[in-house]
């Protein structure tokens, strides 16, 4: 599960990292539902880099553990991005026709990671 987990998220954040690199101007308002500056478009590539980076980070190995860094990183991620999507849109006006959903699908993978590391950690016997 913790495989097919960090697979989707990785390949989400590849995707979304790609299209900010390619057409900041798009996402931006599909997320945020406003127009960026100069400024702001080179953030937004660089933002892009950074979540290809993450993505490339963290693809699963073999048998990915949920105490490993990858694991970590998107756990992290997905929880801080998917608060901060929510703070937009319910106190700096944003309102992009993506915001929610995408806000939404950034809590369901950190539950998600935050489940599997739970049931992992019920499977293992208790150190004696």
């Amino acid at each position: 599960m913790l495989k097919k987990i960090l697979y989707f998220s990785s390949v989400v954040e590849f995707g979304t990292g790609i299209a900010l690199m390619f057409v900041p101007r798009l996402i931006v308002r599909l997320l945020l539902g406003a127009e960026v500056s100069a400024v702001g478009t080179s953030l937004s590539r660089c933002f892009g880099i950074g979540l290809v980076a993450l993505a490339l980070a963290c693809w699963p190995s073999a048998n990915p553990q949920t105490n490993s860094p990858a694991f970590r990183a998107m756990l992290v991620y997905n929880a801080l991005i998917a608060v901060y999507l929510a703070h937009l849109g319910l106190f700096r006006q944003a309102d992009g026709m993506l915001l929610w959903p995408v806000a939404a699908l950034h809590a369901a993978i950190a539950l998600l990671l935050v489940w599997t590391w739970r049931n992992e950690r019920a499977a293992k016997p208790a150190d004696v």
